[in-house]
C-alpha cells in the first residue's frame, strides 16, 4: 500500500513537533520508495561501485533519525532532504575510501582491476562534489535541483514543487546545471 501525501506530510509534522514515535511510523511507509530512488542512483554509477542500495538506504535512515527539529514542509521536501543525505553519505564514503588507498590502512594491497574502477568511481564521486560545491557558490538552486534529480531520484515535477518554481524552470536549470557540471568536470581531468 503506497501512503499518502497527506498521510506522510501529517507524520512529518508530528515528528517535528517532537513525537518520536512519528518518525518509527513514517519510516515503514516510505522504506520502499527510498529503495525506489536509492536504487535509480545506484543504478546510475559506474561499475566498481561496491555499496549496495539496501546500505545506502540504512545509513540514510540513520541520519535522518538524528534530524530533530527540522521544518519539514511536506513529502516533497523530506526526499529532497533524504537526496542531501545520500549525497553527503556517498561523498564521506568515496574520501574515506581515497584516505584508506593514500595509506590510511597502512597495508599494502595487489591493484586489481575492480580496486581500481571502485577508485575511479571514488574520484568521479569526489570530483563531482567539489564541482557541486562550486556551483552551490554560483548558484544554490542549480544544487539543489542537482541534488533532488541526481542523488535522489526526484522526478521534475516533485522537484518543482519542493522548490516553489514551474517544472519548465527545473528543466531549464537541470539543462544548464548538467552542462556547467560537464564542463567544470572535464577542465580538472588529468
Amino acid at each position: 500500500m503506497t501512503p499518502s501525501t497527506q498521510q506522510v506530510s501529517q507524520l512529518l509534522l508530528a515528528w517535528r513537533a517532537g513525537d518520536v514515535a512519528a518518525f518509527d511510523r513514517l519510516m515503514p511507509m516510505i522504506y520502499d520508495e527510498l529503495r525506489r530512488l536509492a536504487h535509480r542512483y545506484m543504478r546510475r554509477a559506474p561499475a566498481g561501485q561496491t555499496l549496495q542500495t539496501t546500505a545506502l538506504v540504512h545509513e540514510a535512515y540513520l541520519r535522518l533519525a538524528g534530524h530533530r527539529g527540522v521544518d519539514w514542509q511536506n513529502r516533497s521536501h523530506f526526499f529532497a532532504v533524504c537526496a542531501q543525505v545520500m549525497r553527503s553519505l556517498l561523498v564521506d564514503r568515496a574520501r574515506s575510501r581515497q584516505a584508506q588507498k593514500r595509506g590510511g590502512g597502512l597495508h599494502q594491497v595487489e591493484l586489481k582491476d575492480e580496486t581500481a574502477q571502485a577508485a575511479t568511481q571514488d574520484e568521479k564521486v569526489l570530483a563531482l562534489d567539489e564541482a557541486l560545491e562550486r556551483l552551490a557558490a554560483l548558484d544554490p538552486r542549480k544544487t539543489r535541483i542537482v541534488e533532488m534529480r541526481y542523488f535522489g531520484g526526484m522526478s521534475v515535477e516533485e522537484t518543482a514543487e519542493v522548490l516553489n518554481v514551474s517544472p519548465i524552470t527545473v528543466k531549464r536549470e537541470w539543462s544548464k546545471a548538467r552542462a556547467w557540471l560537464y564542463r567544470e568536470m572535464k577542465a580538472t581531468e588529468p
